[in-house]
């Protein structure tokens, strides 16, 4: 039986333990090398600590490790008997918020961690809302550094209710709560004997049972086209078939399929992976589908049913986190990367600037400055084949890139009200 894969990334603020959060999941769970250990404790030793500082284990540039912050993504993967993990392990500084949205984009759940010696924060609640805008199914907040307020279960309890009442406000409905102490290792792999008035399991538990296939939308097929191949050679020589990955629904051979922007349908002949073929696709599988007909497939094309395809947009409206240096303006020029399609832009309307600790909408705005987030009116060159971003985050999210640099400069989620092409 195959495991399926949780993608998690960490949240919160500054020092709230983030990294040993992810460095005590490695440990306990024994998903460690020694020679690993062993560096990391030497590494320990030579800063003058007195125990293994797990938060190297995550920390790897230098100018981490020197600051004892996380400046950049840091990814690693695990595995238990029952599921494989990655982890995103997120920088918590207000000058990395792009860092962090780039490790929450794609996680099927997020741990946000508050200390209990603070409680709620200004970045807490940033991240919170960056997370429900990314629409991050599922959200763990762990309330951390249990061990400092003498594992007091009034404390988690107030950060609870807080958390829960700032909540409401976001469109994240499932949110779990769990007592930890990082360090000391409480209720991160194991049950804690400290907080015996804690029902819940421990955050290992909790990431092995999540549900999250239902997460998928299995409903709207979506087949972006990222290559065509065509070997020409020994015996497949007369092989064509579409590389790409399934962005949504169910796909078998024998099914009917309207190709975009052609219009034309066809039918599946054939789903191919390295392993040989399937009788199914579903996301995120990574196949290469033959059709029935010879017609003009490219990148940026799409597979989709014949009667549930995507709008054909050009003007679209999105919220969008700016990671630019040069602030975002209107009547700027931008390259649109949209799953496997590119297509030049322009940035019509400023339409607000959204304050991530109110969530007050800031109307009037001139400009989007670095790690901002606001509503955004752009107008493509060509037409692009979306969804709203609450009902697929891969075909209604999208980046943003510099003509100039080719660097990317910003993260868009499309909010549904795109006007379709006439």
């Amino acid at each position: 039986m195959t495991m399926d894969i949780l993608r998690f990334a960490t949240a919160g603020s500054v020092d709230d333990g983030k990294s040993t959060l992810v460095g005590r999941l490695l440990y306990d769970s024994k998903s460690i090398f020694q020679d690993q250990l062993d560096a990391v404790e030497r590494a320990s030793l030579a800063r003058g600590d007195d125990r293994i500082d797990l938060a190297l284990l995550t920390d790897g540039l230098r100018a981490e490790r020197e600051q004892g912050i996380t400046i950049n993504v840091a990814y690693r993967y695990f595995a238990t008997p029952k599921r494989k993990f990655i982890i995103a392990d997120t920088p918590g500084h207000l000058q990395y918020t792009r860092n962090m949205v780039t490790g929450a984009a794609t996680a099927d759940l997020a741990i946000v961690l508050v200390d209990a010696t603070k409680g709620l924060t200004d970045q807490s609640r940033r991240h919170a809302v960056l997370l429900g805008l990314l629409g991050v199914p599922h959200i763990v907040v762990c309330v951390n550094k249990m061990d400092l307020v003498g594992y007091s279960r009034e404390v988690f309890e107030r950060i609870t209710a807080e958390f829960t009442a700032f909540a409401a406000k976001l469109p994240t409905s499932h949110v779990t709560f769990v007592p930890i102490s990082a360090l000391h290792g409480d209720n991160v792999v194991t049950r804690s004997p400290e907080m015996p008035w804690y029902e819940g399991g421990p955050l290992l538990h909790l990431l092995e049972t999540v549900h999250i296939a239902s997460d998928r939308n299995l409903v709207d097929l979506r087949f972006p086209v990222q290559y065509a191949i065509r070997p020409r050679s020994g015996a497949h020589r007369d092989y064509r078939g579409y590389a790409g990955q399934l962005a949504g629904g169910t796909l078998r051979p024998g099914d009917e399929v309207l190709h975009l922007p052609s219009g034309i349908t066809t039918r599946v002949a054939g789903i191919d992976t390295m392993d040989g073929p399937l009788a199914e696709a579903f996301p995120p599988m990574s196949v290469t589908v033959r059709l029935a007909d010879d017609i003009d497939v490219s990148r940026g094309d799409m597979l989709c049913r014949p009667h549930n395809a995507p709008a054909a947009v050009q003007d679209l409206d999105l919220m969008v986190c700016w990671m630019g240096e040069r602030p975002m303006r209107t009547g700027a020029t931008l390259l649109v990367k949209h799953t496997t399609r590119t297509a030049r832009a322009l940035v019509r309307d400023l339409r607000y600037r959204l304050d991530v600790h109110t969530l007050h909408r800031e109307r009037g705005v001139g400009e989007l400055r670095r790690n901002e987030i606001g509503r955004v009116r752009l107008r493509a060159a060509r037409p692009l084949f979306c969804d709203p971003y609450s009902r697929n985050r891969l075909t209604g999210g999208l980046i943003l890139i510099d003509e100039a640099s080719n660097q990317t400069v910003g993260a868009g989620m499309i909010t549904g009200s795109a006007v379709p092409v006439e």
